[in-house]
């Protein structure tokens, strides 16, 4: 699957789901989510491997699944791949662990960790926070959509636009050079994940059929 083809980028959160990362993991793929990243700060690692793997048996031959951070639980289940942050696993050390055709996305929350993520054989980056956000409370200080455009000159890889992202944004984000945006507190916090995943989606896929 070719990163640049994904619209919506699902991450599950443990603290907001009315439900559970499972139910919320099976709503988005039913949503036809193509990408689903498992992020989870406070669980044991056995309760993890758990999860992931009801998670990854939810995505199988329908999104593609990554673990956040834990690139040991990844291992254990056998995922698609990882998404790390500046603090976590150097992504050339997690390449070697995870071999070439894992899927490895970075945060990058300036242009310098970015070009180094690609470098260092990233296969998309994580650009955030562009808006303020709750979510993460390590997020930092929102950076806007110079961000996204910065980074889009100078690097090659896809990137998803992460931070305070919601329907009413959403559109701006992929109009400043994002590939594909994910939406935490917007989706997870609904009545219905379900539906609010075809929404984002739907604005993601509108925006690019207009703009090809």
């Amino acid at each position: 699957m070719n990163l640049r083809d994904i619209d919506f980028y699902f991450i599950t959160d443990s603290s907001l789901t009315r439900k559970t990362v499972v139910e919320d993991a099976e709503s988005a793929v039913r949503a036809g989510v193509k990408i689903i990243q498992y992020r989870e700060k406070n669980r044991p690692a056995g309760e993890m491997v758990i999860e992931a793997f009801q998670i990854k048996k939810a995505c199988r031959e329908k999104a593609l699944f990554l673990v956040n951070d834990r690139v040991d639980i990844a291992l254990a289940v056998e995922a698609d791949g990882v998404h790390l942050g500046q603090e976590d696993m150097p992504c050339n050390i997690a390449r070697v662990l995870l071999g070439r055709n894992k899927i490895i996305g970075v945060t990058a929350h300036d242009v310098k960790e970015a070009i180094d993520a690609e470098k260092a054989g990233a296969d998309y980056i994580g650009a955030s926070p562009v808006f303020d956000t709750n979510t993460k409370i390590d997020a930092g200080k929102a950076a806007g959509l110079e961000l996204i455009r910065a980074i889009r000159k100078n690097v090659k890889i896809p990137i998803v636009a992460i931070g305070g992202i919601n329907l009413d944004n959403v559109a701006s984000v992929m109009e400043a050079g994002a590939d594909s945006a994910a939406a935490i507190s917007a989706v997870i916090a609904s009545d219905d994940v379900e539906k609010e995943c075809r929404r984002f989606a739907g604005e993601i896929s509108a925006y690019k059929r207009a703009n090809k």
